[in-house]
């Protein structure tokens, strides 16, 4: 983070009622500040080149640029490697959730979430993880991987940079396993099971768990609904 005392947060909506009403819950936590506001994409983007947060509260429909365009942009610029969006919906399953997880979004948030679940979410993502647990994410992820039809051949190739260890590893993080009970499941310390990820994430190009997450059931490694891992093709 870049205070070691409070996580710094930009809030992007096309709403103002909403943004005022998150800014409130926000402003009564000593931990959290809101360092800028949006009203689209455009204004989003330019907040967080200017202000360097660690967490975006990022709307997806809004004009000018939308939240997906934003969030690709932020995911594609190293300068910006560090700041984290949480993407803000009104419904759980949304297509377009879904294609913010591809895009990089750590996370997404319904717009009616209960005030302090909003807070840790934010000090969540703001640490560096992604929000996995709960099982409302793998379900949009399950829903609209399952609606893209694998193509075996490039999954292949994508996947072809992995070590057998490092496919297991990522189908369980597909699973929802956190590092300790991927640790216990293949009988390796969580710190082992830590560097496996992180190792599978530096080859396959993505820059958290939720973008592993997303990968693995778009190539097939998961199926939808299975919470299994697949064996490689021989």
């Amino acid at each position: 983070m870049n205070d070691g005392s409070r996580v710094r947060v930009v809030l992007a909506d096309d709403q103002p009622v909403v943004r005022a009403g998150f800014r409130a819950l926000l402003d009564l936590t000593e931990d959290l500040v809101v360092v800028a506001e949006a009203a689209d994409g455009v204004q989003a983007l330019a907040a967080v080149r200017t202000t360097r947060p660690d967490v975006v509260l990022m709307d997806i429909r809004m004009p000018r640029m939308d939240g997906l365009e934003a969030i690709r942009h932020i995911a594609a610029d190293p300068a910006l490697d560090a700041v984290r969006v949480l993407v803000l919906t009104t419904f759980e399953v949304d297509e377009y959730v879904f294609e913010a997880l591809r895009s990089g979004a750590a996370g997404f948030l319904l717009k009616d979430i209960e005030p302090e679940r909003l807070r840790e979410a934010i000090r969540t993502v703001a640490q560096g993880h992604s929000l996995l647990a709960a099982s409302v994410t793998r379900r949009v992820i399950e829903e609209f991987a399952r609606l893209r039809a694998a193509r075996p051949v490039d999954a292949e190739r994508r996947l072809a940079v992995l070590t057998e260890r490092e496919r297991e590893v990522v189908s369980l993080v597909a699973a929802g396993l956190s590092n300790a009970d991927i640790g216990a499941r293949l009988f390796m310390s969580p710190l082992t099971a830590k560097t496996h990820v992180s190792r599978a994430m530096t080859k396959l190009g993505v820059r958290d768990r939720a973008q592993l997450v997303v990968l693995a059931y778009e190539t097939g490694l998961v199926t939808a609904g299975a919470g299994r891992e697949r064996r490689p093709a021989r």
